[in-house]
């Protein structure tokens, strides 16, 4: 019991020492917060796409280019860019892609609107065909068709002058 109780007491010490330091890295950020930059770097690289992942954007990606775009933009950011001054460079090599949002604009218009206009086209189509499908089916009435209507009530109803 008293082992037990040494040990516990062992460890909250050990635990307490630990959170009452905080280490400084060499750039002078804590462990606990970051540094303005990277805070700005992080948000940045958030609005960006990387250019090989399908839906990733900068931040999340492992991709080597990822890690030489990341370079490039903090590179712009130490030289004294703003965060505008970043994406308009970017965009102009390598187009409104790299932007996580792109603007809307003519040039984008399919990207943004291109699916509601694929999904308003196929429930047409399923319209029309649905249309089609239900004409095709409605029973027409013929000549033929009465007169082996009538016969078959006579028989039906046992009538015995039925005419072959």
């Amino acid at each position: 019991m008293i082992a037990r109780a040494a040990i516990a007491a062992l460890l909250l010490a050990c635990a307490a020492a630990t959170s009452a330091v905080d280490p400084v890295s060499p750039n002078g950020e804590t462990a606990a917060g970051m540094s303005a930059l990277d805070l700005r770097l992080k948000r940045l690289e958030a609005e960006l796409r990387c250019l090989v992942c399908q839906n990733q954007t900068l931040a999340d990606s492992n991709a080597d280019l990822a890690d030489d775009l990341r370079r490039e933009v903090r590179s712009l950011a130490l030289a004294g860019k703003s965060d505008d001054d970043i994406k308009a460079y970017l965009v102009a090599r390598y187009g409104d892609f790299v932007l996580y949002k792109p603007p809307v604009k003519p040039i984008t218009w399919m990207l943004w609107f291109g699916p509601f206009a694929l999904l308003a086209g196929g429930g047409a189509l399923w319209w029309v065909v649905l249309r089609r499908r239900a004409r095709s089916i409605t029973p027409t009435a013929t000549k033929a068709d009465t007169a082996g209507e009538l016969r078959a009530r006579k028989l039906l109803n046992g009538e015995d002058d039925v005419a072959a």
